[in-house]
């Protein structure tokens, strides 16, 4: 016998899941735009039509609280901080390791990070664990060139997967073995079904290694630039660099092999060849080409310059330090009516004029051409951009002067000098919360609150960090899950599965219980699919006269298994955001996921806890 159907406010609510699932599936509607009408079509249908049943009163401002939920106040933080890693280059020399075995075996290097995100997730909460390996990988696609949205989803899953290994795992896991056991069902220990995950595991990591990239699409990551301008430099050795005295492959290993250098002079007239073996020294300038980042960084690592330190009218003096805290990039781009047209920095008087420092010039038809190896002495053209560096007051008022055009493209130096402080802050954050110190969502903010006040941020980064497709989807999926619960449509659902289970084997059972768990934990929070899912469980248990163990693990696996829609974890939210994804894009990788380890944990849970 069916359940009594449920009253016309839970089907309305199943209606509108469904139209905002369909309607979150069309590239061409903004994520933001489906998730403000969920909100609005729930805030202004029960305003219109109160909901009051069995002392149950659900009113319409209780679906704007997601705006002050501990996940979304989780996620900003997170992100924030992640960002803060970003802007100080906390994390860029692991990238250098990670971006050299990238570039020599990118497949290998791939799978390394997938089992190091399966093994640490299994003891540290998800959400942090993704967001310490999420700039890493963006820098690592941004070093080799390549697009972070063929290994940000991979990642994110693999971290899903290892999170289900541990009872302390993900706080899903808790949830479900502190009800079991609250109900009079089974204790699980720590480890108690970490085989079955490992085993489950292998298959799984499989496929985001070798399926997954090949399925995802190619997106452009809104956190950074994938393709900026290319602009020709020169570095200049001199005494304290580390090119001194050294080969030019000893110098280009110590740029992981990334740097090209297309011409060697010393002097005013010697040109050198470009042998490996040729040693450099002191007053040669290495000419190359790359991105401003890219520049700026094999200065750094080589510690040459890219302007000419002996030259009088360079504007660095103890009042002007170069590497000031607020230092920033450049573009400037010449214009027909432009004070560079057909002019060079020295005959305008451009660095004492402005008091900046030339590094670098953009000309797209060929290569720059540096008369007597000066960018000084370069005549520039219309279309050429040169890139110059110094501090925000100097950029600024470059901005105003009406003789010359700043790009949009300025650029904020990383502080580099606050990078340990940023790192210290982010295992800060971690280990409170996996040592259980402190709530996720606490020390989350104290982190971000910590980057703000040690300079590490400013406020505009933070408005930087933040995406509001993420804050709307996090705010819609809140209010659609607690209209599905209060109305009864969640139960609605549980009861017509008790139905549809009855006569089955408790193997299958199991398996149509896992499906269960995963089809709602991709609308509801996988939390609550838990609350609904695990009394159920032990209830079909009872029932069947047979042993809890593999019903409750079930609705355990099930509900973590959050891949086919990215509002069913946090996670994906902030990779989401990360790399650009479409909500089809965790459809289309998700869902083959979803299956996959469903039949085998169906498999797994039948063999180790047979009826």
């Amino acid at each position: 016998m069916l359940p009594s159907p449920p009253d016309s406010h839970a089907i309305g609510v199943m209606v509108l899941t469904v139209i905002a699932f369909v309607l979150f599936t069309r590239d061409r509607i903004p994520i933001q735009t489906t998730s403000l009408f969920v909100i609005i079509a729930l805030a202004l249908g029960f305003h219109l039509f109160p909901y009051e049943q069995d002392d149950t009163y659900l009113k319409y401002s209780e679906f704007f609280l997601g705006f002050g939920h501990e996940a979304l106040i989780t996620i900003c933080a997170l992100m924030i901080m992640g960002h803060g890693l970003v802007r100080t280059g906390a994390l860029e020399p692991l990238a250098r390791v990670f971006s050299r075995t990238w570039t020599s075996s990118p497949s290998l290097s791939l799978l390394l990070v997938l089992l190091t995100c399966v093994f640490i997730s299994g003891f540290i909460n998800d959400t942090p664990v993704v967001i310490l390996v999420l700039p890493i990988l963006i820098s690592i696609a941004l070093r080799t060139k390549t697009l972070p949205s063929k290994t940000l989803m991979p990642m994110n899953f693999a971290v899903l997967i290892g999170g289900m290994g541990t009872t302390i795992g993900t706080s899903t896991n808790l949830l479900v073995v502190s009800i079991a056991a609250d109900l009079g069902g089974p204790r699980f220990g720590l480890f108690d079904f970490t085989h079955i995950t490992a085993i489950a595991a292998i298959g799984g990591i499989l496929y985001l290694w070798q399926i997954a990239p090949r399925l995802l699409p190619d997106r452009i990551a809104p956190l950074a630039d994938t393709s900026p301008r290319i602009f020709n430099a020169m570095l200049y050795i001199n005494d304290n660099s580390f090119a001194h005295g050294k080969t030019i492959t000893e110098v280009l290993q110590k740029t992981g092999k990334r740097m090209a250098i297309t011409r060697i002079q010393r002097g005013t007239d010697l040109t050198l060849v470009r042998l490996p073996t040729s040693i450099l020294r002191s007053g040669d300038r290495l000419f190359i080409s790359d991105t401003p980042e890219n520049l700026k960084e094999y200065e750094h690592i080589l510690g040459a310059t890219l302007y000419n330190s002996a030259e009088d009218s360079q504007p660095i003096s103890k009042d002007n330090p170069l590497a000031s805290a607020n230092q920033q990039l450049a573009e400037i781009v010449v214009t027909a009516g432009s004070l560079l047209n057909r002019r060079t920095l020295n005959q305008v008087g451009f660095i004492q004029r402005y008091n900046l420092i030339p590094l670098a010039i953009h000309r797209t038809s060929k290569h720059a051409v540096f008369l007597n190896g000066q960018l000084a002495d370069t005549v520039f053209r219309v279309g050429d951009i040169l890139l110059v560096q110094g501090s925000k007051e100097q950029i600024k008022a470059l901005k105003q002067d009406k003789e010359l055009l700043v790009l949009d493209a300025t650029m904020d130096l990383p502080h580099t000098q606050k990078a340990p402080l940023a790192l210290l802050l982010m295992l800060g954050v971690i280990l409170a919360a996996a040592t259980k110190m402190l709530p996720i969502s606490i020390s989350a903010l104290l982190g971000a609150g910590l980057m703000l006040l040690t300079g590490c941020l400013n406020w505009r980064d933070t408005g930087r960090a933040l995406s509001s497709q993420v804050i709307l989807i996090i705010v819609a999926s809140l209010a659609l899950g607690t209209a599905l619960m209060r109305t009864g449509g969640t139960d609605y659902l549980a009861q017509l599965f008790v139905q549809a289970a009855t006569g089955l084997s408790p193997e299958w059972t199991v398996s149509a219980l896992i499906l269960l768990m995963s089809v709602l934990s991709n609308f509801v929070s996988n939390n609550a699919a838990a609350v609904i899912g695990t009394p159920v469980a032990i209830g079909i248990a009872t029932q069947l006269n047979v042993a809890a163990e593999p019903f409750v693990l079930a609705i355990l696996f099930g509900a973590n298994l959050s891949f086919a829609t990215p509002m069913a974890y946090q996670t994906n939210l902030i990779v989401m955001n990360a790399a650009g994804y479409k909500f089809g894009d965790f459809v289309r990788v998700g869902l083959p996921l979803t299956i996959l380890m469903w039949l085998t944990f169906s498999v797994l849970l039948a063999f180790f806890y047979p009826a």
